[in-house]
């Protein structure tokens, strides 16, 4: 039996696994990734849909030996999107479901009628629509955390994929979480597959500005990300400090002024750390 061992609001890394290949599905999910993702979109041709929907249920039902994990479905305007969505109905595996292309909170709220309260759901925002709806999406009923789509968002406002560009959505994006009330959101993948650091960077940057978790296409990415979207050494030393030192007002702590928010955020360290 291969579980998850981190429930969908607190993962930090994503790992995409086609759906084509349920040789990988033990590799995936040993690598040390939060959550696999069984893709049944962007990796999978329009010819393979159907095996590749049978290899995800396969993998989630009871005949697959109780794995769990989360899906990508294919967005609602393909024609697999139905097919999908009855294939997955109902399995015990099935923790969450990334749904692509996300703008419509009428199809958020028609997914968690159809597959219950028990899956979690994840919007992966990559329109300019989905970003204008994005508090809209984190309110919806059953969802749990925003994705990015860093790539087919760049596509739909005719940019280049680069951060500054993609700045604004990703601030869009947290706020929206915040606002709704749920986790932090989980950031869109590093392409560059030569370069181990890559990723690591990539979500080091993104966890600075308020992501928590990041999607991956590669096991190797999985560490890096793990290492970046969780606290450091220094982080819960200096957390830890501060803890010990608040008394419920103002004190000066090396050399530094340490009052309420900064307290709240030594707090948050730690929960992290946790």
């Amino acid at each position: 039996m291969i579980t998850t061992t981190v429930n969908a609001g607190a993962a930090r890394s994503w790992l995409f696994v086609p759906a084509t290949r349920p040789d990988r599905f033990p590799k995936a999910a040993s690598s040390g990734t939060d959550f696999i993702i069984i893709d049944l979109g962007d990796a999978v041709a329009p010819e393979d849909k159907a095996d590749a929907r049978a290899n995800a249920t396969k993998w989630l039902s009871d005949e697959g030996h109780g794995h769990t994990t989360a899906v990508r479905i294919n967005d609602v305007t393909s024609d697999n999107y139905q097919h999908d969505v009855e294939a997955l109905a109902g399995l015990p595996g099935l923790q969450a479901v990334i749904l692509p292309m996300a703008s419509d909170v009428a199809v958020l709220e028609d997914l968690h009628r159809r597959l219950g309260p028990d899956v979690a759901l994840i919007p992966q925002v990559e329109t300019a629509a989905g970003i204008f709806r994005a508090t809209e999406l984190a309110s919806a009923p059953g969802v749990v955390r925003l994705a990015f789509g860093h790539l087919d968002f760049a596509v739909d406002i005719d940019a280049a994929p680069a951060p500054e560009a993609m700045a604004y959505a990703r601030s869009t994006l947290v706020l929206a979480s915040r606002v709704a009330g749920i986790a932090g959101p989980i950031d869109s993948v590093t392409t560059d597959l030569d370069n181990d650091e890559a990723a690591r960077m990539d979500a080091s940057q993104a966890r600075a500005v308020g992501f928590t978790g990041k999607l991956c296409i590669h096991p190797r990415q999985v560490a890096g990300v793990n290492e970046a979207m969780s606290p450091s050494a220094a982080d819960i030393e200096w957390a830890q400090q501060i803890l010990a030192a608040s008394t419920g007002g103002a004190v000066r702590v090396n050399g530094q002024m340490v009052d309420a928010p900064v307290v709240a955020r030594a707090e948050r360290i730690i929960a992290r750390a946790q």
